[in-house]
């Protein structure tokens, strides 16, 4: 049976107060709704896939649907003013014949394969299916003066999530009941067949902590350190390394270190591999006349550029007011200036090839530390830089990330903090490793740390 997936996208989020509809909010470089629709198109399960969005917005999708990304992406249509509203709107809009359908909420961007595999194979068995976790909280009923007057076994209880799945013919039939009703409400489609069709058993697929709706303004935040945990799972379990065959990779401080180890692993990948510093090339990273003809030399001599990373960077322990004039200009011009000449000058390249960025931070970037406060201020910067890149490059297919690698035995690190005990530092090679991985992933706007 066909599985049509739909989007409800019609909110005009007031309550995140961003002054914009929440499910076009960017987080990751991308807007929420192209997360979620990214997640369903990539299912097997699902055949179709429809948006209805926020009428007075919706003219913000039509990269959506002229991109040729979204193969399954058939139509956006215009939401009504409710929740109930939108989903009659899109039922109206689906075919008479029986097939399976999903509603989902457009800022759950953290959908999983295994969640949406549950609800189209429950649909086998059930006529509607919904979708919630256990509570980890006490529930309590309050009367009209705010007075506790029940308090529900907790381990009954479940917190409702979406999709919401039914066969389209038991839906339908729900809402046709509801509509005689004059006192109709209801929060969800669920509640629509559990109010008006009392006979049809409810199937609950377990959902996930991870599957949060985007409401309120600690959402954003929330939803942004999730994509950061998961962008973690590619250094804690190991992998194959990608295979880098004809790409051009070109590596901005690749004569030792991390950015060495990240050279010789693509070579060894089978990539092109261009690798410029100031002691093996000559190449000023903070020089635009020196970025530019490292750049125009690697595609001169490749015809494309694939993948450029950014391992430049310096480190000087000294407290602020008695570091020399000469020391802090170096720090901000190679650890800040130079990835921002490097992206100015990288881009028509990786536009060209729809290739990728990768800068490179420091553990400190969430917290400056004393003896080193102009190194933490422009690592946090990096990863700002990081950040936006991926939004403003997001139309141009060119992925912008960056890596946060745990303490790495480098050249740098010993000279700034001597030797140190074994076993305690990263080495430079696993770091190549998760670095690889980045520069092939189809992830943009993220940190990935690297631990131990």
């Amino acid at each position: 049976m066909r599985t049509v997936a739909v989007i409800l996208a019609g909110g005009v989020g007031v309550r995140v107060g961003l002054g914009i509809p929440k499910q076009l909010i960017k987080i990751a470089g991308k807007a929420i709704v192209e997360h979620t629709l990214e997640s369903i198109e990539n299912n097997d399960h699902i055949d179709e896939i429809i948006i209805m969005m926020n009428a007075e917005s919706i003219h913000e999708l039509d990269h959506l649907r002229d991109s040729g990304q979204f193969s399954k992406l058939t139509r956006i249509l215009p939401g009504g003013e409710t929740r109930n509203d939108t989903t009659q709107l899109a039922l109206a809009a689906l075919p008479d014949e029986e097939c399976k359908v999903l509603f989902h909420d457009a800022v759950r961007p953290f959908i999983d394969d295994r969640i949406l595999d549950d609800c189209v194979m429950a649909l086998d068995t059930y006529d509607a299916v919904d979708t919630a976790i256990k509570s980890a909280d006490t529930i309590i009923q309050v009367d009209d003066n705010g007075c506790i007057t029940d308090m529900p076994d907790r381990s009954v209880l479940r917190r409702g999530q979406t999709p919401q799945a039914f066969k389209i013919s038991t839906i339908r039939e729900a809402y046709e009941i509801a509509s005689q009703d004059p006192d109709f409400r209801a929060t969800d489609d669920c509640g629509v067949i559990f109010n008006y069709l009392p006979d049809v058993k409810i199937y609950v697929v377990d959902g996930t902590a991870e599957n949060m709706k985007v409401t309120e303004p600690i959402d954003i935040h929330i939803a942004d350190k999730i994509f950061q945990l998961q962008s973690k799972s590619l250094s804690s379990e190991p992998s194959e390394v990608p295979d880098l065959t004809a790409k051009t990779v070109v590596v901005f401080g690749g004569s030792y270190g991390i950015g060495k180890s990240i050279a010789d692993l693509a070579e060894f990948a089978g990539a092109r591999v261009y690798s410029f510093s100031r002691s093996s090339t000559g190449t000023d990273v903070s020089s635009r006349k020196s970025v530019r003809q490292a750049l125009h030399e690697a595609y001169d001599t490749a015809g494309t550029i694939d993948h450029v990373v950014v391992t430049a960077g310096v480190l000087s322990i000294a407290p602020l007011t008695s570091a020399p004039k000469k020391q802090i200009k170096q720090t901000i011009r190679t650890n800040l200036t130079a990835p921002a000449i490097i992206a100015q000058e990288a881009f028509d390249y990786l536009k060209e090839s729809e290739g990728s960025l990768t800068f490179f931070t420091s553990s400190s970037y969430t917290r400056g530390r004393a003896g080193y406060s102009l190194y933490s201020a422009t690592k946090a910067g990096v990863v700002n830089l990081t950040q936006a890149l991926a939004e403003e490059w997001t139309d141009d297919n060119i992925r912008v990330n960056c890596v946060n690698p745990q303490r790495t035995h480098t050249p740098m690190r010993t000279e700034a903090f001597g030797d140190e005990p074994e076993g305690t530092l990263l080495s430079a090679e696993a770091v190549a490793g998760v670095s690889a991985q980045v520069m092939v992933s189809p992830m943009t706007g993220q940190v990935i740390s690297v631990r131990l």
